[in-house]
């Protein structure tokens, strides 16, 4: 088994029951996706498999030492560079904090948060295409907080990548949601 058959092998075991926010999809879809978006264009084994788990130390069972133990220290600093602070904390405190890391963070690490912001995004995209604006109500914050963080993740990790066609991927999919 590869790396990234891995990685999926263990995305799918420790996301297993859990479902997107905006439908009845198994989640394992976000990050299989994320993954795919990833290697599509051509990233490394390493940044398709921090794209593929990315979601699972923040959402799952699974620890960063579990991640290191299983993929190694670079796979595991990339999971946890694209992983926010526990639930309880607060969603601004959370949102500001992911804002604040991507300013110091590596181009690897915001190459796997703009592939998962670019799902995010799909998502959001389409599912205003079949339910309409509900879509708002079932998020923690409405659409102008959605927008104000994608806006502001969309700024912290453009300089790093700059020329990059997942950043024009991710700010296409930022206007087609919130123009």
């Amino acid at each position: 088994m590869n790396i990234i058959e891995k990685a999926i092998e263990v995305a799918a075991k420790a996301h297993v029951g859990q479902v997107r926010k905006l439908s009845a999809v198994p989640y394992i879809s976000h990050p299989f996706t994320v993954g795919m978006i990833l290697q599509n264009a051509g990233y490394s084994d390493e940044i398709i498999c921090a794209g593929i788990l990315h979601d699972t130390v923040e959402d799952t069972e699974l620890t960063h030492k579990d991640i290191e133990e299983l993929f190694g220290e670079k796979i595991a600093t990339l999971v946890a560079g694209a992983t926010e602070p526990e639930k309880a904390v607060p969603w601004e405190e959370r949102k500001e904090h992911t804002i604040a890391s991507l300013k110091n963070a590596s181009k690897d690490i915001c190459v796997v948060v703009c592939a998962d912001k670019i799902h995010n995004l799909r998502t959001m995209k389409y599912e205003i295409e079949v339910q309409g604006s509900d879509i708002w109500n079932r998020f923690a914050r409405g659409k102008e907080k959605q927008e104000w963080y994608y806006r502001e993740v969309l700024d912290s990790i453009s300089n790093k990548l700059e020329g990059e066609p997942l950043l024009e991927q991710l700010k296409y999919e930022f206007e087609a949601v919130f123009r």
